[in-house]
């Protein structure tokens, strides 16, 4: 919004002439988000409270986590507040992904608060059917994965699949590219949501993520830093950047909130638009494959419910003392803060794994 009012005058007024620079614009999301997080962020707490909106524990779970009970959800809304109104302040309506972004998460938001809204009028912690939130997820993504079909990112490599750290070797997956990019972006909200179980764990990895990929995204919508560093260049994807930094804002605001012992939590309301949107910006920026590495907190979460479901049909017995991954650390004696924060250092080691495969191609 102030880039299409402030910008056309500066042929008037030469200071608004940086609103062209998406550094500046970024840095504003960035800022703007964390504003709106710490002015609103109290009161929708209290509200919730008053609402007495409290997370239900799982019974099995561990006992740490009894006291829990009752501890305000739904705090995901204060995370897509921040990001709307910062994307809406500072980012351009000319482009695309943007358009899109903000479809993703208002309908991953939505699909996720009416989860959390069946597990507090049921009081328990099932929710939605597993059925129906996948059903859900699938439609947007299908959506998405159909117009990428039509309108690609780079018309060039539209159905070929960027091998990390592997110089011009691409896969070409053809009309299972649609099906490819279902399962990125369903898989990447629902890997966010079964992380989110530990307090900050999730939304920690979160900003490690969204400030990654927005530089790969500034990367790619630059065309000659993408030729130097042997990336595939992305028309407007530059834009990404002020959007992540939108997210990266949120996320260290909701953070203060979220830190152990948490004020309130994300829910599903958050969890799943979060991850939605991780999944949306690999596929835009062409970086799949990436988002494997960099999130791998979040792949290791998913896979351990994977492998404890599928061992347990099959044996009776558990591979895990208790999944997803950081119940299995806690069951251990692990103190909550310490996975934690592990988690993170994992996280920011995957990060910068994903840096060192610029320029290697």
């Amino acid at each position: 919004m102030l880039y299409h009012l402030l910008y056309p005058l500066s042929g008037i007024f030469s200071p608004f002439n940086v609103f062209q620079y998406i550094t500046f614009r970024a840095g504003g999301a960035v800022l703007t988000s964390l504003l709106i997080c710490f002015l609103f962020g109290p009161p929708i707490i209290r509200k919730l409270k008053e609402l007495k909106v409290g997370q239900t524990v799982r019974t099995d779970g561990p006992s740490t986590h009894h006291c829990k009970n009752g501890t305000p959800t739904m705090g995901g809304l204060i995370i897509i507040l921040s990001i709307v109104v910062s994307c809406l302040l500072w980012a351009r309506f000319d482009n695309r992904f943007i358009i899109w972004f903000l479809c993703g998460v208002l309908w991953f938001g939505f699909l996720g608060f009416l989860d959390d809204y069946l597990k507090l009028t049921k009081k328990n912690s099932k929710g939605l059917s597993a059925v129906g939130k996948l059903f859900g997820q699938t439609i947007f993504a299908a959506s998405l994965a159909a117009y990428l079909s039509v309108f690609p990112s780079n018309p060039e490599f539209a159905t070929l699949v960027d091998i990390p750290y592997l110089k011009d070797f691409f896969v070409n997956l053809s009309f299972f590219y649609i099906v490819f990019v279902i399962v990125v972006i369903v898989g990447s909200s629902n890997a966010v949501n079964l992380t989110d179980g530990l307090d900050g764990l999730a939304i920690g990895n979160i900003a490690v993520a969204a400030f990654t990929l927005a530089l790969f995204a500034y990367f790619a919508g630059h065309f000659q830093i993408a030729n130097y560093l042997k990336i595939i260049p992305v028309q407007g994807a530059g834009e990404i950047t002020v959007f992540l930094f939108a997210v990266l804002g949120a996320g260290l605001g909701f953070l203060w909130y979220n830190a152990h012992p948490a004020e309130v939590f994300m829910g599903d309301t958050g969890s799943l638009s979060l991850g939605s949107i991780l999944g949306m910006t690999a596929v835009f920026i062409k970086q799949e494959l990436i988002l494997v590495i960099l999130g791998g907190v979040f792949v290791a979460e998913a896979m351990s419910v994977l492998m404890q479901v599928f061992y347990y049909k099959r044996t009776k017995k558990r591979i895990f003392k208790m999944a997803p991954l950081h119940h299995h650390y806690e069951m251990l004696g692990i103190s909550e803060t310490k996975v934690t924060i592990r988690f993170w250092i994992v996280g920011i080691i995957l990060a910068i794994l994903s840096f060192t495969s610029l320029k290697l191609r």
